[in-house]
């Protein structure tokens, strides 16, 4: 496969500048959200898979990569009143939203903060609560979720080669190495350290685990909204992130034989995505 190079551009929010990559297409725009560590080119597989028929655009969401240098507050309804900056930019008057892990949850955030914004919302492993109590230690319950993908943000990196050996070691990437996911890290190495915020990573952890009504946000969302989920976890693991009577209340499908990283930078994960994305845009 011969990954597709996005076009980049910058968009005025508070604060300063949110970096958008975009797979320009024929048809209409949508809006992927990436999860609390990641990046933009988290849907570089997703694009090449909508051939072209999709406007694609991903951001960089405040506090990771290209946004690293947006300063606070942070949380989920920051990065919704980016999305709708994105939009308004675009000069878009309503998309469908992805969200992926914690993107998934910004998307129904921003479905029920702005409605008149959003046609239809799919929530990719994320965007429904899991149930944490309050008063957690969120740098430890990080830690004990998403394990490798915190611990790095913490490391230097003396080479180039030494950040993709990390990387490399993950038990949910590694067996998967592609050319995709080697990009998708690289994104967020600025010098011998991962960019990310680490503020920033904390206050919308906190938001996406703990806190009402961030956390619950999509049972409210009044557009048309389902769940793809993986049956595997973060860390390759046989039990995912939820299971079908978790998501009882929400229209949902397993996607098979996929983790919580390649339902969307897998091959075949990513395909499954963008089938449920074309139904979407043709209602």
């Amino acid at each position: 496969m011969t990954l597709l190079q996005p076009d980049e551009f910058d968009v005025a929010v508070a604060g300063g500048s949110l970096r958008v990559c975009r797979w320009p297409g024929e048809g209409p725009t949508v809006v992927a959200l990436h999860g609390i560590t990641a990046n933009a080119l988290s849907y570089a597989v997703l694009a090449e898979k909508l051939g072209g028929v999709i406007d694609l655009v991903a951001p960089d969401l405040r506090g990771r990569a290209g946004s690293a240098g947006l300063p606070g507050p942070y949380g989920l309804a920051a990065h919704a009143a980016d999305v709708v900056a994105l939009l308004d930019h675009l000069g878009v008057e309503r998309a469908v939203l992805v969200g992926h892990s914690m993107g998934g949850f910004v998307a129904a955030l921003t479905a029920v903060m702005y409605p008149d914004r959003v046609s239809s919302v799919l929530l990719v492993d994320g965007g429904v609560a899991f149930g944490i109590p309050a008063g957690v230690d969120i740098d430890a319950l990080l830690l004990a979720v998403i394990g490798p993908a915190m611990k790095r943000l913490s490391m230097v990196f003396p080479t180039v080669d030494a950040y993709l050996d990390f990387w490399s070691e993950h038990p949910a990437l590694g067996p998967y190495w592609s050319a995709a996911i080697e990009a998708y890290a690289l994104r967020d190495l600025h010098g011998d350290r991962p960019s990310c915020n680490v503020e920033a990573i904390r206050a919308d952890a906190s938001d996406t685990l703990v806190h009402e009504p961030t956390t619950t946000a999509y049972r409210t969302v009044t557009c048309p909204i389902k769940v793809l989920w993986a049956p595997r976890g973060l860390l390759d693991e046989p039990t995912g992130l939820y299971r079908a009577e978790t998501l009882a209340e929400v229209p949902n499908e397993l996607v098979p034989d996929v983790n919580h990283y390649t339902i969307l930078i897998g091959e075949q994960g990513a395909a499954v995505v963008a089938a449920h994305i074309r139904e979407l845009v043709q209602r």
